[in-house]
Parts: C-alpha cells; structure tokens; sequence
C-alpha cells in the first residue's frame, strides 16, 4: 500500500507535536502511545482508575505503560506533599537543528496549521519566507514542539522588541526568532497563557527602562540591546531604585565613568546576599521575613495595553480563512 486514508471526526483534534510523536515511535510501544493518546484526549484531567476503565485494561498493564511514559518524560506523576515539581526536559541546542529537506518542508506545508502558521509569519514580517527562514520556522514547531499560536506569539514579541530597539521599520530574522524561541522552551513557554504572561512581564519591566536609565545619568534616550540586558535582568532581581543609584555612585567612583560590567558585578554581588533595598545593603543583612513594600516593581508605570489576544485573533483568522480555501477546492 502507497499510502493511507484517515478518516477523522470532526467534532474534536488530538494533536501530538513533532518530538512527542518522535519519542512514541521510537520507543516502539503500542500500549504506552494509547495511554498517552487517552491522557491527552482527558486533557490530563483524569484518574488511574477510569484511565483504566476507559482502556479496559488491568492493574499491570497500565503500570506498565505508565512507567515507559514516565521515563521518556512525557508524563509525570503527581508531587507527593511539599515536594517541588521535577524540571522539565531540556531542549536540544540550537546547533542541533535537523536539515529539513525540500520534500520534508513541503509535506509540512501540506498540513493545515503549519501552513497557515507560515502565511501568519509572512504577513507579521512583511516578506516572502525563504527555503532557510521556512526550515528554521519548522524546527521550532517540529523539533522543538512549540505550538502554532505560541510560535505566532514568538514572532510578535520579537518583532516588537527589535522595533523598540531599533526603530520601527525593523524586523528580526528568522535566526534571531530561533533563539528566543529556545529560550522559550527552557522556560517551559508551551502554551498561549505562559507565553502571555511571560510577555506581559516583559513589557512591565520594560516601562521602567526610562527611569534607570535616568538614574544612570544617561538621559531619555533609548537603551542599546547590551545595555537594556543588564537593566532588565536588574529589574529582575527585584532591587530598589535607590540600590542601582547607589551601585552607580560606587562605579563611577572606581571607575571615573559608567562601566557596565563593573556595576553588574556590584549587583549582583548584592542580589546573592539577597540584598535589594537601600536599609539591607547598608546593614549587610539578609532580608527578613517582612518584604520591603518599595521594591522595583512599584516604581514602574503601567504596563502598555498587550497586543497578545489581537496576534491569538489574528493567528485564528488566518487558520479559518485557509479552511474556507480548502472547502472551496
């Protein structure tokens, strides 16, 4: 037989990512695919025993199972009491990218979602992908497993971060998007609602670039991308504005001038010792139990309104219009 014909309802679609179906296959077991297809249709929601209802299958067959789904790390068990969740799985480096071929691109073309996806990509960046831009673009939703809508949101942060870094008018490159995109998948960013949030997080702390910098003595002018590292990752560690002013005064006083690496060293010096407020710098004592109600996050202005939802809308747009399309043909 050449090839095969799916016949598949309508109503409802159980997607397994590119190394999710990589992993199945290559473990070879029939039993422990079925229950992951079963524990993905419940959504997770769903006990052992009407797991085991629903399979019709005994006590050891489904431990059985279990067990090979749990080593491949495609499922965990429940935490038992205070126990911290287990990390997930790291990424491949993005040197270990597949070479995708013309054929292999074609064929995900062929498949609804990545298609659109690329149309998606095309329109936010305002050019024609290229037979590279395309095989990086299927990495990530291949290899990496990122999902289509979280893929979109990728491509929309990034488009917006090198605009504000850049000015408008500039676009980032696919290899650039590549990037973020393992950073995503270290974080864990696999669904709609963690990337949002991650960028809604990434936006507050960008609204207090302008005071830091200001506090810098370096004017209102837009920060670079080395220097808008170093204030982000401060504003991440939570300090006082009065901190990174006094980690300043000491670097110009060393140095006779703004050295960037010198005054990260300071802070992070401080944030080790889990000094963040102007009192526990002074004191040299770790923070008590009582938190310091001026911290970082209170001086900044609000967050802009997100343009997440609108890329989700967007993103869907696309998708129907390439249904009605397909019925059309």
């Amino acid at each position: 037989m050449s090839g095969y014909v799916l016949h598949l309802p309508e109503d409802e679609s159980i997607v397994l990512s590119g190394p999710v179906s990589r992993r199945l296959i290559e473990g070879g077991d029939g039993d422990a695919a079925l229950l992951y297809i079963a524990v993905l249709k419940n959504h997770g929601s769903i006990d052992d025993e009407r797991l085991r209802a629903l399979l019709s299958w005994p006590p050891d067959r489904f431990q059985r199972a279990l067990g090979i789904l749990v080593r491949q790390g495609l499922v965990a068990l429940p935490r038992q009491g205070n126990a911290p969740p287990p990390p997930p799985p790291a990424p491949p480096a993005a040197d270990q990218r597949p070479e995708y071929t013309r054929a292999d691109m074609a064929r995900a073309l062929e498949g609804e979602e990545f298609a659109g996806l690329t149309q998606a990509v095309e329109q936010k960046l305002g050019k024609k992908l290229t037979t590279p831009d395309v095989s990086v673009l299927l990495g990530l939703y291949d290899q990496l497993g990122l999902p289509a809508d979280v893929i979109f949101l990728l491509v929309g942060f990034c488009t917006e971060r090198t605009a504000a870094q850049y000015g408008p008018g500039r676009r980032p490159t696919l290899r650039q998007i590549e990037k973020e995109g393992y950073a995503w998948a270290r974080q864990g960013l696999f669904s709609q609602e963690s990337a949002a949030a991650y960028i809604r997080k990434y936006q507050k702390r960008r609204e207090g670039l302008p005071l830091l910098m200001g506090l810098l003595r370096l004017g209102d002018r837009v920060p670079a991308p080395s220097e808008e590292k170093y204030l982000l990752a401060w504003s991440e560690m939570g300090f006082d504005n009065e901190v990174i002013e006094l980690a300043y005064d000491k670097t110009v006083l060393k140095c006779k001038e703004l050295k960037w690496p010198y005054l990260n060293k300071i802070l992070c010096s401080w944030h080790q010792k889990g000094l963040h407020t102007l009192a526990e710098v002074e004191a040299g004592d770790r923070p008590g139990s009582a938190r310091n109600p001026r911290r970082s996050g209170n001086n900044m202005r609000p967050a802009p309104a997100e343009t997440a939802k609108d890329d989700m809308a967007r993103m869907e747009k696309y998708l129907q219009q390439l249904r009605r399309e397909k019925e059309e043909h």
